[in-house]
């Protein structure tokens, strides 16, 4: 049984780290755009929406019209993004992790592929792209906050830490500006990320369960394939042996049922209704800085290219620090969780 234990152990651990890389480096690449932009206006997409104007008798570029494309493919991928969180919701919660999983690992793919084979003469695949990522991208953090769960009382920092990690992938396209001042090619970068794909279909069938990780935790619970463990060795939540997803859903339906409110009561209620005014706000401001900063800063530089590639440089280390600020929220949480309540008190 010890062995057992250790190896449980093992393989939460191991999922926990395999989730932290996937959403730390793929899942909210969106966030990079600064930096790709950089890129793309080097690589001459969307190069012929820029004219030669006459201002104080000099005659100037003018790629104001070049700007306003790129704001617009991210400002469509950012709205795809947060308007398809309902359904990748109902897909998840109906479907399970796996379909959700690999239908977010098809979009990710699509989207890194179609970067991949993009170019100046073919700019306008750069809107399905980064929108295909997006939309993967949130899949990859839906199906990856589970993974609290494994962790009981520490269940809210790794919640947070996931959320971080999100916000910080953004330096995936940061990465990707460094390594194209280093002479690597925007498609071989692309390509890359595309055989990346293959690290989350394992993880998808070896890491992560069929259905979902339940909360609280069943004792000897376990998930994904097991080598060398045939289905005939699954057992009954009742005894002293591994819980698998099947016998945990068993157990639930036995089990008696707990009054809960309704999805229209929790979306009608004021506490939900002023949250999502607040993230709305939020969002909005995080999304027009995101997608406004490059001309921006073009205007601030008078076009100078290295400088505003120093600016973009900064912008893109300090988002890669939401890793690092997310995590004390969730040990807040976690510890707020753990002090003794008074009688009749709730989490509210």
């Amino acid at each position: 049984m010890a062995g057992f234990q250790n190896s449980l152990a093992v393989r939460h651990w191991l999922t926990f780290a395999t989730g932290l890389v996937e959403c730390l480096c793929f899942a909210g690449a969106v966030f990079g755009w600064a930096s790709l932009v950089f890129v793309l206006q080097r690589e001459g997409y969307f190069g012929s929406l820029c004219v030669n104007t006459t201002a104080n008798a000099t005659e100037v570029l003018d790629c104001s019209g070049q700007d306003e494309q790129f704001s617009l493919v991210f400002t469509i991928a950012s709205f795809v993004n947060n308007f398809l969180s309902l359904p990748n919701g109902f897909i998840f919660d109906h479907f399970g992790t796996t379909v959700a999983r690999l239908l977010g690992i098809c979009l990710y793919t699509m989207g890194t592929l179609m970067f991949a084979f993009s170019t100046s003469a073919l700019s306008i695949l750069v809107f399905p792209a980064l929108t295909l990522v997006a939309g993967g991208g949130i899949l990859f953090l839906i199906t990856n906050i589970q993974v609290g769960n494994l962790f009981g009382v520490h269940r809210s920092t790794v919640i947070t830490l996931y959320n971080g990690a999100f916000d910080s992938s953004s330096g995936l396209f940061f990465v990707i500006k460094l390594s194209y001042e280093c002479g690597v090619s925007l498609r071989a970068a692309f390509l890359f990320i595309s055989a990346c794909s293959v690290f989350h279909v394992i993880r998808t069938f070896f890491l992560m369960p069929k259905r979902f990780i339940p909360y609280p935790l069943p004792e000897h619970y376990t998930y994904g394939i097991s080598c060398g463990k045939s289905k005939s060795s699954k057992v009954t939540a009742n005894s002293n042996t591994p819980m698998t997803e099947e016998t945990t859903t068993m157990h639930d339906k036995d089990a008696p049922v707990k009054q809960e409110k309704t999805l229209r009561e929790c979306v009608l209620s004021r506490f939900f209704l002023f949250h999502l005014l607040w993230l709305s706000v939020m969002q909005l401001r995080h999304y027009l800085f995101i997608g406004t900063l490059n001309p921006m800063l073009q205007g601030l530089s008078a076009g100078d290219p290295s400088l505003v590639g120093q600016y973009i440089n900064a912008f893109a280390i300090t988002q890669m620090c939401g890793v690092l600020c997310a995590p004390w929220n969730g040990l807040i949480i976690d510890r707020h969780k753990g002090k003794t309540r008074a009688a009749g008190s709730n989490d509210k």
